[in-house]
């Protein structure tokens, strides 16, 4: 019985080992049917090459193209999107002490003249601010497609950080805010590239703010002073903060069209005018100066009850030794604001609200031989809006220089 079982054992092992190599060469033929033959050769010697789909090249020929140094073309190419640039970002986490810098700037005026930095919110204005030269320090954003918009040469060594978007509804006051927000320096205004366009249309019209103190106002000024053509715009100390971000959102990029220097004192300001400038105010002094262009007040409406205090406790102090009244208003002539006052350069003084202008202004415009713009209204009306009458004056004063430089090109096309 043992010699039987044997041969059984070694009779069993070819089989085996035919098996093994006949499903070892079908998988070869399968894979051999899947290939791609480069030549097909014929029984008669005809060979036949095989065209290669477009952009497709041998393992071989592809190894070795990778293997070669870029052309001077890709290396001189500039990267244009945000993949070529290599640019990272990172996730804030909870208790991010970066986030509460946020907070911080958009809070406190004081840390926003300590350490020279302001926080803008939104693409379009962000973008404005690049585009002058404003120098960007972080930027906060919910979506990456946002940051994705902004030009990728000016994210280079920012601080990019994601952050959840019910932070950024945290800290902005916008009933929808856009997702992203950017803390910059504060602009320089000599260090500043304004648009060309806004340059070519500058005019010799300087407006100076005097203690305007809310920001919507502040901010619509400055858009129409940038409508207007205005070559810059003072503030005197006592002014809201131009880069609150109230006024910003109000000014709609105008921060960025026209020079902004603030918390000037009077004594400085005339350093900051052209040579020959006259200073002209337009101010809420209604008694006074109506009563200079008519023998009622009441024939034109621009009173302010603050001023009309003012004066009569002016009015009342007399001097102690020789009992005459202290004459304590500068003497600067009322005039129409319709009427020309664009001979020479000219600055215009809008004040507050409430107080309506300083003592200073109305000097510097009696110094300068500047007068006292009038806008009349109707009976009964208290004052108009600062900004709408900033606006009015700006526009007429860009009216005339218009219209003086249309009637320069005539003169000379006669000639």
């Amino acid at each position: 019985m043992a010699a039987l079982v044997r041969p059984a054992r070694f009779v069993v092992r070819p089989l085996l080992q035919v098996v093994q190599a006949w499903d070892r060469d079908a998988r070869r033929w399968v894979r051999a049917l899947r290939r791609s033959p480069v030549k097909v050769v014929f029984p008669s010697g005809e060979v036949v090459e095989r065209k290669r789909a477009p952009g497709k090249q041998p393992r071989k020929a592809a190894s070795e193209a990778s293997a070669q140094p870029p052309l001077e073309e890709s290396a001189s190419h500039a990267p244009s999107t945000w993949e070529e640039s290599g640019l990272r970002y990172d996730k804030a986490y909870p208790g991010d002490r970066r986030l509460s810098s946020v907070m911080t700037i958009v809070k406190s005026r004081p840390f926003r003249e300590k350490q020279g930095k302001i926080l803008l919110e939104g693409r379009r204005l962000i973008t404005d601010a690049l585009k002058a030269g404003a120098v960007p320090k972080m930027f906060f954003f919910s979506r990456l497609e946002y940051l994705k918009e902004l030009p990728v040469d000016k994210l280079k060594g920012v601080s990019l950080i994601k952050v959840k978007f019910e932070d950024i509804k945290d800290w902005s006051d916008l009933v929808t805010p856009q997702g992203i927000m950017g803390i910059f320096a504060k602009p320089d205004h000599v260090k500043m590239a304004y648009p060309k366009t806004q340059l070519q249309h500058s005019l010799p019209l300087s407006l100076i703010c005097d203690n305007l103190r809310d920001p919507g106002n502040l901010g619509t000024i400055l858009r129409s002073a940038a409508g207007a053509g205005c070559s810059k715009v003072l503030l005197t100390k006592g002014c809201v903060d131009p880069w609150e971000p109230k006024v910003l959102r109000a000014g709609m990029g105008a921060h960025f069209q026209v020079p902004i220097i603030n918390n000037l004192e009077w004594e400085t300001v005339p350093n900051y005018l052209p040579p020959d400038t006259r200073v002209y105010v337009a101010d809420n002094c209604g008694l006074y100066a109506q009563a200079q262009m008519s023998n009622k007040a009441s024939d034109h409406g621009w009173v302010s009850n603050q001023w009309l205090l003012k004066f009569q406790k002016y009015e009342e102090e007399e001097d102690v030794e020789t009992g005459a009244s202290q004459d304590w208003l500068p003497d600067v002539e009322v005039q129409s604001y319709d009427s020309d006052w664009t001979e020479a350069p000219a600055a215009v003084v809008i004040g507050g609200e409430t107080d309506g202008v300083s003592l200073e202004s109305l000097q510097l415009a009696e110094s300068t031989g500047g007068k006292r713009l009038l806008i009349p209204v109707v009976p009964g009306v208290d004052s108009l809006n600062s900004a709408m009458a900033a606006s009015i004056l700006l526009f007429e004063g860009k009216r005339q220089l218009r219209g003086r430089a249309e009637h320069l090109s005539r003169d000379r096309s006669y000639h």
